[in-house]
């Protein structure tokens, strides 16, 4: 079944992708919602980028692990899994710098991001 929810997902994406594209071209000047939901993986991965300089990052959608469940939509950008290596977080605990994270990505969770797994280390860490 994970699988199929996987693939629902991916299509669903795609769909969505071209709807942004399509919708741009007619209009250049109106925001649509749909195109903002798409671009938050990207926007979650700027502003950590911009914020922390790290030497690693990766954002994961893990929405389509989560169909059937709380806040899932099937166009995804809803559960999200950052894994991040950076110095700022060196000497921070792992509190420390989950709500230095939060504290960054508030608009996001107040605004459609329903989970964020937090992976966060510096450099040189085990498992960094």
């Amino acid at each position: 079944m994970t699988d199929q929810y996987a693939r629902v997902a991916e299509i669903s994406s795609s769909l969505d992708n071209c709807v942004c594209a399509i919708l741009s071209l007619v209009d250049r000047q109106v925001s649509f919602p749909v195109c903002d939901v798409m671009a938050r993986r990207d926007l979650i991965a700027d502003k950590l980028t911009q914020a922390f300089a790290p030497e690693s990052l990766k954002v994961l959608d893990e929405s389509h692990q989560h169909a059937g469940h709380a806040a899932y939509r099937v166009s995804g950008e809803t559960h999200f899994r950052v894994y991040i290596v950076a110095e700022a977080f060196r000497g921070k605990s792992r509190l420390e710098r989950h709500r230095m994270i939060n504290d960054l990505l508030g608009a996001e969770l107040q605004g459609g991001v329903h989970a964020l797994a937090i992976h966060a280390a510096a450099p040189g860490e085990a498992g960094a």
